[in-house]
C-alpha cells in the first residue's frame, strides 16, 4: 500500500489505513452485536459504549502494526502503546464514570419539563475493551500479511 512519493522514497500509507479499518470493523461487529441482543436493526445504540471497543481497536491496530512492522524494541513502539494505554484506560474508568454521573443526573431532573436526557452508554467493561483489542490486533496483523513488510 505504498506509493512513491520521491526519487526511491516509498510511502507506506497501511499506517493511515489499519487504524480506520479497525474501526470500521469494530463499529460493523458492535452493530450487529447490538441487533442481536436488541432483537431489531440498533441504528439508535450506535455511539459511544457497547462491544467491540471502537477505541480500543483504534489505538491497538496502530501499535501492533508498528510491532509489527518495526519491531517492539522500536520507539515507536512504545509510543504506541503508550498512547493505547492512556486511550484504554479512559475508556475503562473515566468514560465510565462519566456515565454513573449521568445515570444520576438523569434520575435527579426526570420531573423537570426542560431536561434533555444525558446519555449513560458511554464507558466500556473490560470485555468489550478486551475485544477491541483483538479485533485492532487481527485488523493489524491482516494488514501486515497482505502488505507485508
Amino acid at each position: 500500500m505504498g506509493i512513491v512519493a520521491g526519487v526511491g522514497v516509498m510511502m507506506d500509507f497501511s499506517y493511515a489505513l489499519t487504524p480506520f479499518l479497525a474501526w470500521l470493523v469494530a463499529g460493523v461487529l458492535k452493530f450487529i452485536v447490538n441487533s442481536i441482543k436488541a432483537k431489531q436493526l440498533a441504528f439508535n445504540l450506535i455511539g459511544y459504549g457497547g462491544s467491540p471497543s471502537n477505541h480500543s481497536a483504534i489505538v491497538s491496530s496502530m501499535a501492533a502494526l508498528v510491532g509489527f512492522k518495526e519491531g517492539v524494541s522500536h520507539p515507536a513502539f512504545g509510543v504506541a502503546i503508550t498512547l493505547a494505554f492512556i486511550v484504554i484506560l479512559d475508556a475503562s474508568s473515566l468514560r465510565r464514570e462519566v456515565g454513573k454521573h449521568a445515570l444520576v443526573i438523569n434520575k435527579l431532573a426526570a420531573g423537570a419539563f426542560d431536561h434533555q436526557a444525558l446519555r449513560e452508554r458511554i464507558g466500556h467493561s473490560r470485555w468489550e475493551i478486551a475485544a477491541g483489542v483483538v479485533v485492532g490486533i487481527a485488523v493489524a496483523a491482516a494488514a501486515n500479511l497482505i502488505v507485508g513488510s
